[in-house]
């Protein structure tokens, strides 16, 4: 995953205990899949995230048009979205998802929102055959690669890690993108309580 935030965790406690799509002392989230009308506030929130890289306008537009239904958007009771996680089934390998970009709204941070996120998108693919989760992460987003590290352990699932593409390929000022595999999964969800996160 191009750099981003993941939604770092903060202390575990009353305060930011997760259950469902609820943290005590927060509002309710909704979660679905996104329509074309959130394509800008995706771009809006990827651009405010301040460490992605930030794709065309139009891309998230044809994302959420093309790849609604295995991305996420969570929503506060106002409507606003508190955060979205991009990605997609390869299409050389249909039973492994891809994560492509998690970001978060700045209020809704350091309560495991991203992991939720996450959670909720593998769940729905995992009786379409889903066993594999894959994310790129580059050395320096520490937050990304600890939200990969507890899905995987959450899931008692194998986490591996190798160089995708490589700072020459990438080019100048680029830190090397280091894929993170996750699986095989088992065939139910391995969390039906609070997530870790």
């Amino acid at each position: 995953m191009p750099p981003g935030d993941a939604s770092e965790s903060g202390p575990r406690g009353h305060i930011t205990q997760v259950q469902g799509t609820k943290v005590h002392g927060e509002q309710e989230l909704t979660f679905g899949s996104p329509n074309v009308s959130d394509g800008p506030a995706l771009w809006d929130l990827a651009k405010a995230a301040g460490n992605l890289d930030v794709n065309s306008r139009y891309s998230y537009l044809l994302w959420c048009r093309d790849f609604a239904d295995t991305s996420v958007i969570a929503r506060d009771p106002s409507g606003s979205i508190a955060g979205f996680l991009t990605g997609y089934r390869r299409p050389s390998a249909p039973d492994v998802f891809f994560t492509w970009q998690v970001a978060v709204a700045p209020d809704h941070r350091r309560r495991g929102l991203a992991r939720r996120m996450l959670d909720y998108v593998v769940d729905t693919l995992r009786p379409k055959g889903v066993r594999f989760v894959e994310s790129t992460v580059t050395p320096d987003n520490k937050a990304s690669q600890r939200l990969f590290e507890s899905f995987a352990e959450a899931n008692g699932a194998n986490l591996t890690l190798d160089v995708l593409f490589s700072e020459q390929e990438l080019g100048t000022g680029h830190e090397p993108e280091v894929l993170h595999r996750i699986g095989p999964l088992p065939g139910r969800s391995a969390h039906s309580g609070p997530s870790p996160d």
